[in-house]
């Protein structure tokens, strides 16, 4: 099927999408709506290490405390109590696992919550920057991933 094109148009060209300007009042696309954190999410995750690398050693802080001030800190995205436990429950796994005793990173219910207390050793910091790495490596992986999915980006 041809169709005639009108005298003086042009035809589409592959790959090309002219452009002009935007007209006046044109609100700005570049809207996110917020993120809700989901255990196992290694971009959640990230967050919540990189945040824990920081906790005072020592002494226990509660769970609430911690997804509060996740909270504060990212303004677009929400943790609730429940998904840092489930990252921190894992951090003390793996913990387990790489220095086979509980007294590195402990998780308690306290009088006022669940809470968690760090070990205060010279060998927690270069630990936890590893895992908080690990999970951004994650994030890198999962964000590759992404952009090899076709040209649309989205699933068929």
């Amino acid at each position: 099927m041809t169709h005639a094109r009108p005298e003086g148009s042009v035809a589409a060209r592959p790959g090309s999408v002219p452009l002009r300007p935007a007209p006046a009042g044109l609100p700005n696309p570049n809207l996110q709506p917020p993120t809700i954190a989901e255990s196992g999410d290694p971009f959640a995750l990230v967050r919540i290490l990189v945040l824990a690398a920081r906790l005072e050693r020592g002494r226990p802080i509660r769970i609430d405390d911690i997804a509060a001030t996740l909270n504060g800190l990212y303004l677009d995205w929400t943790f609730a109590p429940s998904v840092v436990t489930d990252a921190l429950v894992a951090l003390q796994a793996n913990w387990l696992s790489d220095y086979r005793n509980g007294s590195g990173i402990v998780l308690a219910e306290g009088p006022y919550g669940a809470t968690i207390t760090i070990e205060e050793s010279s060998r927690v910091d270069p630990w936890i920057v590893r895992q908080a790495i690990r999970a951004a490596d994650a994030c890198q992986e999962a964000l590759l991933a992404f952009s090899r999915r076709g040209e649309s980006g989205f699933d068929d």
